[in-house]
């Protein structure tokens, strides 16, 4: 415990460190986030890349920390290599939704190479540690999955703090799933990305001098999609499937949202909108920062849920997730989450 406590308090200290240096990076080239459209809450212009302090921070301490790199993180570091490049031309030059997709997709490729993919899930019929093998489908649900949080953590960053705080929630209730189940990889990564996050925070959270951006927001959707493979299971080699959904839900819930209500309105999936979970917080008459506290706390209800869930057995697992998702999307329902708002 000791060794992870040096390792979250060395990660913060680059991270605190580095990101005045990136703000004014992006100053000098002209990453800068102009508010131009209602669905912007600043009021300011506010310099991006923050999300390239959170990506040294997350490499130079694994590669700092004692022992040298084992071939998981070999494989995170150098797609989240991938991905972060991919989101500073996004942030650079705002490329199509297209090439973004190319970028995650060749991140992931690079996890697969490296081992890190989904062979078992949990059977989720079974009241006893059941594991299906799922052979050759786990490479495109690997795809699918670690594509879809990337991008769940890009459309959830819209309020300054937002996308840091859940994703450092979710990375400690990994940490606390890996501890549980001896998952020493995953326990030293979600340390070290725990630590970047809570240096980052004093700079973005409200009033934020600095936004993470693409950069950043896909770079830790990335990171905690790969690292809940390698931590949220039960054996070597089991993903046990309610739990990082769980872990990772609101982003998850948020997503799926977005999706449902463009395809009922009749509108693209990829156009944005102002029907964002923070969004309709925002339009009850909260401020940002109540808004950012309220999502916070419930991204942290279903990390421990999700804690609970890795206690019982699969059925059980199974069961409570579907109660949790039929509650989540009646409230969804009932405060209108899925009319369509410019």
């Amino acid at each position: 415990m000791n060794n992870l406590f040096i390792l979250a308090l060395g990660a913060a200290i680059i991270s605190f460190a580095a990101t005045p240096f990136v703000r004014r990076f992006a100053e000098k080239i002209g990453v800068i986030d102009i508010p131009k459209d209602n669905r912007r809450v600043h009021k300011k212009p506010i310099p991006k890349l923050g999300g390239l302090s959170l990506y040294i921070s997350f490499v130079a301490t694994l590669i700092l920390k004692e022992g040298s790199l084992i071939p998981s993180e070999k494989g995170i570091i150098l797609g989240a290599t991938v991905i972060v490049i991919g989101g500073f031309l996004d942030d650079k030059y705002d490329i199509k939704p297209i090439y973004k997709i190319i970028f995650q997709v060749a991140a992931t490729c690079i996890l697969l190479y490296f081992g890190i993919r989904i062979r078992l899930i949990t059977n989720p019929t079974s009241d006893v540690k059941q594991y299906l093998d799922i052979t050759t489908l786990g490479i495109p649900l690997t795809i699918l999955w670690v594509v879809g949080v990337t991008n769940a953590f890009n459309l959830i960053d819209g309020l300054d703090g937002l996308a840091a705080g859940v994703a450092c929630i979710s990375s400690i209730t990994m940490l606390v799933i890996a501890l549980l189940n001896n998952r020493s990889e995953a326990v030293v990564c979600t340390a070290v990305l725990s630590g970047s996050l809570i240096g980052f925070l004093p700079f973005n959270f409200n009033p934020a001098s600095i936004f993470m951006s693409d950069t950043g927001s896909q770079l830790l959707g990335f990171l905690l999609a790969a690292i809940s493979i390698e931590g949220a299971i039960k054996s070597a080699s089991a993903f046990v499937l309610a739990v990082p959904i769980l872990a990772l839900g609101l982003p998850i819930c948020d997503t799926l949202f977005a999706i449902i209500r463009r395809k009922v309105n009749g509108k693209p999936i990829m156009q944005a909108d102002r029907g964002h979970l923070h969004h309709r917080l925002l339009d009850m008459g909260l401020n940002q920062r109540q808004a950012v506290v309220i999502m916070y706390l419930f991204s942290a209800l279903l990390g421990i849920i999700s804690i609970i869930v890795m206690e019982v057995t699969n059925k059980r697992a199974y069961t409570i997730l579907t109660f949790v998702v039929i509650l989540i999307v009646l409230i969804a329902w009932k405060c209108g989450f899925f009319v369509h708002k410019e």
